[in-house]
C-alpha cells in the first residue's frame, strides 16, 4: 500500500522528493501507532475517533507543536482522500477532524537600509568564483522571491536569450517566469563568464550554481551561504534562504506592488498565502502614520 501510495504523491501530485518522504514518514510512524505495519494495515478498519487519539497521542507524548501536528493530519488526509478514491475505502475518516489552531507569526524579513547595503556589497565583481556565486545567491534570492529548491534546480539553460527572465519550477513542478533586473543580469553574465574563463564546469552538468569542482551546489550548502553572508552583513534574528523570499514580497508590497502581481512572482497557487505580507506592511505604515500624523507629532 505504501509504494502505490508513494508513486502516487510522485507521479500524480508530482509533490518534491523531501514531501513524499516526510508524508511517507508520517503515515509510519501512525500505522506503528496502530501496531499494524504496511501488509496487514486495513483502512476500513480506521475511524475518526482513531484519528483524534492519534492527534492527543502525538501532541502531549510527542510534545508536537500545532503546526507540526497540522503537517502530519495532512499526510494522513492525503493517504485517506487516495484511498478513497481508489475505492479502498468508502469514506474519508479524516474529513471531520479540524486542524488544529497555530499562532500566526509574521515572516521575518531584512530591513530596507540593511538589505541596501547587501546588495550594494553583492554587486562588486570580482574574479573569485566563490565570492561570485555567493552573492549572485543572495542576490537571486532576494531579487527574484525564489524557494531554496527552485535556486538549487536552475539550469542555465532557464534563462532567457538576452538574460531578461528566468523560468522557474515551482512547486508541483508549475512553471512561472520572473524578470530579472539590470544590475542581477550583470551579475550573472559576470558569473557565467567566471566558470566559462576558470574552466569551472567541463562536464555536461547544466546547473547555474556550482562547486569549485563543477557540481550542482546542495541545498545544504546554499543555506549555509545565506546564513553566513547574512551574518556577515549583521542581520539579527533569523538567516535563512527563506527571509529573503519574504523580504523580497515585503519590500515589493511595502513599494506599493499590487498583491496579485506578488502572488505570480512568488508561485503562491492562492493569494492567501500572500497576504501575510500585508501584516508587514501595515506595521510599515502604521509607523509611517505615527511619524507623520499631527497629533502624533504634538498637535491639536
Amino acid at each position: 500500500m505504501l509504494a502505490d501510495f508513494t508513486r502516487y504523491l510522485e507521479a500524480e501530485r508530482r509533490y518534491s522528493p523531501l514531501t513524499v518522504r516526510n508524508y511517507r514518514h508520517d503515515v509510519e510512524q501512525f500505522l506503528a501507532w496502530l501496531g499494524v505495519g504496511d501488509a496487514d494495515f486495513d483502512p476500513c478498519r480506521v475511524t475518526t475517533e482513531d484519528i483524534r487519539e492519534w492527534m492527543l497521542f502525538r501532541t502531549e507524548e510527542g510534545h508536537l507543536s500545532a503546526a507540526s501536528m497540522n503537517r502530519e493530519i495532512s499526510s494522513l488526509r492525503a493517504l485517506f482522500r487516495w484511498l478513497l478514491r481508489t475505492g479502498a475505502v468508502s469514506r474519508d475518516v479524516t474529513q471531520p477532524v479540524a486542524s488544529l489552531r497555530t499562532s500566526r507569526r509574521l515572516p521575518a524579513f531584512v530591513p530596507e537600509s540593511r538589505m541596501s547595503g547587501i546588495v550594494s556589497e553583492c554587486e562588486q565583481d570580482s574574479e573569485d568564483f566563490i565570492r561570485e556565486r555567493n552573492s549572485l545567491i543572495v542576490l537571486l534570492f532576494y531579487a527574484c522571491g525564489l524557494r531554496l529548491a527552485e535556486l538549487v534546480g536552475i539550469d542555465r539553460g532557464d534563462f532567457s536569450a538576452d538574460y531578461t527572465s528566468l523560468r522557474v519550477r515551482g512547486k508541483g513542478d508549475k512553471e512561472r517566469i520572473v524578470p530579472i533586473l539590470e544590475f542581477v543580469r550583470e551579475k550573472i553574465l559576470h558569473y557565467i563568464g567566471l566558470i566559462e574563463r576558470q574552466n569551472i564546469c567541463i562536464s555536461p552538468e547544466k546547473a547555474l550554481f556550482l562547486t569549485h569542482k563543477g557540481k550542482r551546489i546542495s541545498r545544504t550548502a546554499v543555506y549555509r551561504t545565506v546564513q553566513e553572508e547574512l551574518d556577515k552583513a549583521g542581520v539579527q534574528g533569523k538567516k535563512s534562504p527563506h527571509v529573503l523570499r519574504h523580504t523580497f514580497a515585503t519590500h515589493l508590497l511595502n513599494g506599493g506592488a499590487d498583491m496579485r502581481e506578488i502572488q505570480e512572482l512568488l508561485g503562491h497557487a492562492s493569494l492567501q498565502a500572500t497576504q501575510v505580507y500585508t501584516h508587514n506592511s501595515i506595521a510599515k505604515l502604521r509607523e509611517i502614520y505615527a511619524k507623520a500624523h499631527p497629533r502624533e507629532k504634538g498637535g491639536e
